[in-house]
């Protein structure tokens, strides 16, 4: 048995967890009634917290039968293409790097085998998967074989070189090392967790039928054990070549790029919104919640999940400009579910591509209403339950700023209110990092909660913007819908000055409150709290003080500093009437 894995020596690996690429992989190569095994396995594993860049490699090579030297053929083949890729850049990608190693390789193997006696016409076929991301890059020439299972489907990933007439099954029409230039195949396909990938010689293609290696692979036993399975099973039938099985399971992916999610995007026509009643891919549409000039959102359920998911489908409606930022909303909201994973944040639901025929979003439906709802009914929170949606509500911010994402869009109307719970919605406006943005004077955002360097068109949006955002919903929240600069118009540019205290309003509400409310939408943003977690801190500190104070009577300058000056004025005057008659 020959086999190669040239990261064999035992290491730690990184505990599995999101954002990196986890795969188990196992293999079994035996020389069957052949004098000697002339298969060759290898695999590069990528180093621990660097995998999903480098990428994984495995591949089988096939030493040409009838010709001197297959064997050493197939291990120049295996070895030089992982050391090949390994050596150059990774921002070349798979298929430059591969193709430079390939031809060199082809060019070492034929040359070898045109001058040395003990190699004559030496070759080989081979077969590589490279894993790298959330993408599978496939190499392939000769009649080794790639299968993917997924689900319940096997799929050929491959096509044997050979000329596919009767008897000739044998005969290759490429191999590497035959010709001074070779023809390698190259493909592209995506990776979905609990992918299972094969890729075996013809001494067990050829003896096994296609459902007899999706049965063994369906076995889901562990790859080691279903590579001896597959291996044993061929030496069974009477072709007697070498066996070789590798055998690949992709148990987790990092979360997709920009580039992942905009091919996949790409494709996906936005069609005309379906109508209340129609079922599509499998979502059943029982009711229109909104029909706007650019959507249409409806309750459905999810028919192909166990006991008929309860979600909420957005489908856009065709028009150049709606359609553009559309799919980038899309793209933001991707993004940042593949990242995000709290409780307090909104869930983007991702069918499986294959399912998905045309472009919509879909959600969980939470059957909740939302704090703008929730404002506009009253009365008011008291102290307690409104701290409790506060604090909730700055943990999901802190998760989303812990991922580098910006809200820019915090609002009541975005905040849903669950039984015992909250989730922040609607990231279509988010910044993320390294993802095409608005310019700072297009930054998105509703001008009510806008801070005053967007509105100034000095910033494109940061955790502090948010955090002026996230100071005006709450002080909605506890003064029953009023904001502490009053409600800004749409295109209108808002004189800021104090903001109107809390108090003033609730009487019953703490000090500690509004002076933590009014510091989260200062007009300055180096006055803010740096973060959510600061704010959630600052409010976890007042609701462990007991009983709430009062704030101390404001002075006639803090709270009118015109007036202040005019009464001051006048005094003055007054008094210097007073001299004046006096002398």
């Amino acid at each position: 048995m020959e086999r190669s894995f040239p990261d064999a020596s035992p290491r730690p690996e990184p505990a599995p967890g999101r954002g990196r690429l986890d795969i188990r992989l196992g293999f079994c190569s035996e020389r069957g009634a052949r004098e000697r095994n002339e298969d060759y396995v290898g695999a590069w594993l990528g180093e621990p917290g660097r995998r999903a860049a480098q990428g994984v490699i495995a591949a089988v090579a096939d030493g040409v039968g009838g010709a001197k030297g297959g064997r050493v053929a197939a291990e120049i083949a295996v070895r030089g293409l992982i050391d090949g890729m390994l050596g150059q850049s990774e921002a070349l990608g798979v298929r430059r790097a591969a193709a430079r190693a390939i031809e060199a390789l082809n060019t070492w193997i034929h040359g070898r085998g045109r001058t040395e006696p003990a190699l004559e016409n030496m070759a080989c076929t081979l077969t590589a998967a490279v894993l790298r991301g959330r993408r599978l890059h496939v190499l392939h020439v000769g009649d080794t074989r790639l299968y993917r299972l997924r689900g319940d489907t096997l799929s050929q990933l491959t096509q044997d070189h050979t000329p596919g007439r009767p008897g000739t099954s044998h005969v290759l029409t490429r191999a590497l090392g035959a010709a001074e230039t070779v023809r390698v195949d190259y493909t592209e396909e995506g990776l979905q967790p609990h992918d299972r990938l094969l890729i075996c010689s013809d001494g067990v293609h050829g003896g096994l039928s296609e459902r007899r290696v999706a049965q063994e692979l369906g076995r889901r036993e562990a790859p080691e054990e279903t590579a001896r399975r597959l291996v044993q099973a061929a030496l069974d039938t009477s072709v007697g070549d070498n066996a070789t099985a590798l055998v690949l399971d992709v148990l987790e992916l990092p979360p997709p790029n920009q580039v992942d999610l905009e091919s996949a995007i790409d494709v996906l026509p936005i069609l005309p919104p379906p109508r209340r009643g129609a079922v599509v891919d499998g979502f059943a549409l029982d009711e229109m919640l909104a029909d706007s000039r650019y959507s249409r959102v409806f309750r459905g359920r999810d028919t192909l999940a166990p006991e008929s998911r309860a979600v909420v489908l957005k489908f856009p409606k065709p028009g150049a400009a709606a359609e553009a930022s559309f799919r980038q909303a899309f793209i933001r909201e991707a993004w940042v579910a593949a990242r995000v994973r709290s409780p307090f944040v909104g869930e983007v639901l991702e069918p499986p591509p294959e399912r998905r025929t045309c472009l919509y979003g879909v959600m969980p439906y939470y059957g909740a209403e939302t704090l703008e709802r929730r404002i506009f009914r009253g009365p008011p929170p008291g102290l307690e339950a409104g701290l409790e949606i506060a604090v909730r509500l700055c943990k999901g911010v802190a998760a989303l700023h812990r991922a580098c994402v910006v809200h820019r869009d915090i609002k009541p109307d975005n905040v849903l209110l669950e039984p015992g719970g909250l989730r922040l919605v609607d990231l279509g406006v988010a910044r993320l990092p390294h993802l095409e943005d608005f310019a700072a004077h297009d930054a998105p955002g509703t001008p009510s909660y806008m801070a005053p360097e967007l509105l100034a068109g000095a910033s494109p949006g940061d955790e502090r913007s948010d955090i002026f955002a996230l100071g005006v919903t709450l002080y909605r929240l506890f003064s029953g819908g009023a904001y502490p600069y009053g409600e800004v118009e749409a295109f209108s540019r808002p004189r800021f000055g104090m903001p109107a205290s809390l108090v003033s309003r609730r009487p019953d509400l703490p000090a500690w409150l509004d002076r933590n409310l009014a510091r989260a939408v200062a007009v300055a943003p180096e006055e803010r709290p740096a973060d959510a977690l600061e704010l959630l801190f600052d409010l976890e500190a007042g609701m462990g003080r007991g009983a709430p104070l009062r704030l101390p009577s404001r002075s006639l300058h803090d709270r009118n500093p015109l007036l202040f000056w005019r009464v001051l004025c006048a005094m003055l005057a007054f008094l210097l009437l007073l001299l004046l008659a006096w002398r």
